[in-house]
């Protein structure tokens, strides 16, 4: 008689209940919650009211799509900064002796022992407009348009389309990198370089650095040995520390209003001006829901992109064993 697995593990299931128990009560039952009122008109009070469809009409409004694609857009660029600063960094910092590795690590965890919005406030004052970040940041505008020049009439396009460059002359009177969405990207980085650092570091401390140095004395520049072995060996971490990085970058509230002005209002803000300001708590949760559908995708992308490579390694994997194995019967 075959044995129920389910009944021959009762001690991991007691482990695991604890778990459940808390996704189930502060996750599960308040993203219904939060989906049941998205169903609900609101009242003159700031109430829910009674069932209804109007708060989904309501987002049928010409700002929301260029503000989604303003979210996603500026989460993209900070994901993008976050992982091609961390890589390096975690790969110097597993190289490192044993004896330093935690303290480094540490050090780079050190600045959440400061609460979040002092450090926000202080980069406010950092970016003000007659500080040295501004004259970075003005010779950075004119590095990038004298090079945009140079790009041929497509590509300016395609970039303007996306919101990465503009066609506008740089005018050191008005481009100031506070109230901005450069101001935004570079706290954002700051902010969550550590999510990204550390996932990547874990995968980096369990990697074969043999392999590298093989590499090397065949013949394999350092660059090319970093980008086609200890890349794609760390993916796993690069794939958490994507998630870990975008998916707060995308609910991102506190930078983007200290930070961005009138400039650069991101979903984070639009459902703090519903909920807090406006009282209206269904086109609030409406908002909410939106934005969790926006975190959802890339992450099932993410599992998708996931399991596709699993299976293509299993079947390199079987298909170089039957190699084998034909290659030793005919041998034998």
């Amino acid at each position: 008689m075959t044995k129920n697995p389910l009944r021959s593990r009762p001690t991991e299931w007691l482990v695991t209940a604890p778990s459940f128990l808390w996704l189930l009560l502060f996750f599960a039952i308040p993203a219904v919650i939060v989906l049941a009122f998205t169903f609900h008109g609101h009242t003159a009070n700031g109430g829910v009211g009674d069932w209804s469809l109007s708060t989904w009409r309501e987002l049928v409004d010409p700002d929301y799509p260029a503000i989604v694609w303003n979210t996603l857009r500026l989460s993209f660029e900070v994901t993008v900064w976050c992982i091609v600063l961390a890589l390096p960094c975690a790969y110097a910092i597993a190289r490192m002796n044993k004896r330093w590795r935690a303290i480094v690590a540490g050090s780079i965890m050190l600045p959440f022992w400061t609460s979040f919005v002092v450090r926000v406030f202080a980069w406010k004052t950092m970016l003000h407009p007659d500080g040295w970040l501004q004259a970075c940041y003005l010779t950075f505008l004119q590095v990038r348009e004298w090079l945009f020049d140079w790009l041929p009439g497509f590509l300016q396009n395609a970039l303007v389309f996306v919101g990465f460059a503009s066609r506008a002359p740089v005018d050191p009177a008005s481009s100031t990198i506070l109230d901005s969405e450069a101001a935004v990207v570079l706290v954002s980085v700051y902010s969550f370089l550590p999510f990204a650092i550390m996932p990547i570091y874990t995968a980096a401390e369990k990697f074969d650095f043999a392999l590298l140095e093989a590499a090397r004395d065949l013949g394999a520049k350092s660059f090319y040995a970093f980008r086609k072995i200890f890349v794609p060996g760390i993916r796993q971490g690069i794939v958490s520390a994507v998630l870990m990085v975008f998916i707060p970058a995308i609910g991102s509230y506190v930078i983007p209003q200290m930070l961005g002005g009138t400039n650069c209002i991101l979903i984070g803000n639009k459902i703090f001006m519903r909920a807090m300001q406006n009282r209206n708590i269904p086109h609030a949760s409406a908002l909410a829901t939106l934005m969790a559908v926006s975190v959802l995708v890339p992450l099932a992308l993410a599992m998708w992109w996931k399991a596709r490579q699993n299976a293509r390694d299993r079947r390199r994997l079987e298909a170089e064993t039957a190699r084998l194995t034909v290659t030793q019967g005919g041998a034998a």
